[in-house]
């Protein structure tokens, strides 16, 4: 049996390598965070009714995270090498503290019933289906004592995909 290589199969770069933004809201009001965790696939159906999905893992400190509970509908929106820098900033900056896209380059959009960027390059628009925590007493403890020794998990947020904007 050949040992599974990561490399052949460039979903799985998706969200680690390119990273992306979850955002959630309206065109008055609305937030987004740069995430690297997430996953695609598909549940909740009989053979070849599935809901295709997209799971997303936001910690519930994130200011996003009050937005993604609060909306029905949230994006997840990729981006080209060349925005990296701004999703760094939106990374790391609160929208609590103010407006940290207008420190990007970026362009909000609204687009069905929710936001992303007019420079995406690919973008899920999502319907919550699911919300809830991960239990730390359910992770291997390794991972707990690696990535959550001190604080709360993150939040779990599965949504169906209802539509695909891809702009390559």
């Amino acid at each position: 049996m050949k040992d599974f290589e990561k490399e052949s199969f460039p979903v799985f770069d998706m969200f680690n390598n390119e990273w992306a933004l979850a955002t959630a809201g309206t065109p008055d009001k609305f937030n987004t965070c740069t995430i690297s965790w997430g996953s695609l696939g598909s549940i909740w159906g009989n053979a070849g009714k599935a809901k295709p999905i997209v799971t997303i893992y936001i910690h519930p400190t994130r200011y996003t995270n009050e937005f993604l509970r609060s909306n029905e509908l949230f994006t997840v929106s990729f981006f080209p090498k060349e925005h990296r820098k701004d999703l760094a900033i939106l990374g790391k900056l609160s929208g609590r503290d103010g407006d940290k896209v207008a420190k990007t380059s970026l362009t909000p959009e609204f687009t069905d019933g929710t936001v992303t960027f007019k420079e995406a390059t690919r973008v899920f628009v999502c319907r919550k289906l699911y919300e809830g925590p991960i239990l730390k007493e359910n992770i291997d403890p390794e991972i707990v004592s690696e990535i959550y020794p001190d604080r709360d998990a993150h939040d779990i947020f599965i949504g169906e995909i209802m539509k695909i904007i891809d702009r390559k």
